[in-house]
């Protein structure tokens, strides 16, 4: 890498421009540039959720689950940053699928929708996912305007759904549980 970041501030995006990765320059709202900084921000959530106080009996492997997803959230915004370009490996998608079979099947059925809630770590493993779907949404937008690869779509489809199971371990973990939405129930007439 060099010197290649030594200077942050170069003012070249004062006027609204930023470079891709191949040298192009494209305008700062470009849907590229949106679904990188959308993709950029949940890497920034992820970062806060292993800040959380995470249960000491699933604490070690869930720092190492977070650390493994944040570089892959680098790899993809590395993709999206390279037009024509791939960085996310087909594995790194099926590691998700892994993963969302190995937590999903120690949970209950559910039998209610899910508020987002309970824990501090998994209220915030909520609102990475959130993040998650907005960036899947910039991911899914791009892709109708320009060609793109079809692991970043998929990586962020796995990505908030593992969020959601990882959400109500964390809840389990920390003593409590999901945090169900009560509705009032029309009798039927």
């Amino acid at each position: 890498m060099g010197n290649r970041l030594s200077k942050i501030a170069t003012r070249t995006g004062d006027a609204g421009m930023t470079g891709l990765g191949d040298g192009s320059r494209v305008e700062k709202d470009h849907l590229r540039v949106c679904a990188m900084g959308d993709v950029d921000e949940l890497n920034s959530e992820i970062g806060v959720l292993m800040t959380e106080s995470i249960p000491e009996a699933i604490s070690e492997e869930f720092h190492a689950l977070f650390f493994q997803v944040q570089h892959d959230l680098f790899d993809l915004g590395g993709e999206l940053c390279i037009p024509n370009y791939t960085l996310l490996k087909p594995e790194q998608v099926a590691q998700l699928d892994i993963w969302l079979e190995k937590y999903n099947a120690t949970l209950p059925p559910l039998t209610e929708f899910i508020l987002p809630g309970g824990s501090r770590a998994a209220a915030q493993a909520h609102v990475c996912r959130t993040v998650c779907r907005r960036a899947e949404r910039s991911i899914v937008r791009l892709g109708r305007e320009e060609p793109l690869y079809d692991s970043p779509r998929q990586y962020v489809n796995r990505l908030s759904d593992l969020l959601f199971v990882l959400a109500r371990v964390l809840n389990r973990a920390a003593g409590g549980d999901d945090v169900l939405w009560k509705h009032e129930k029309k009798e039927a007439k």
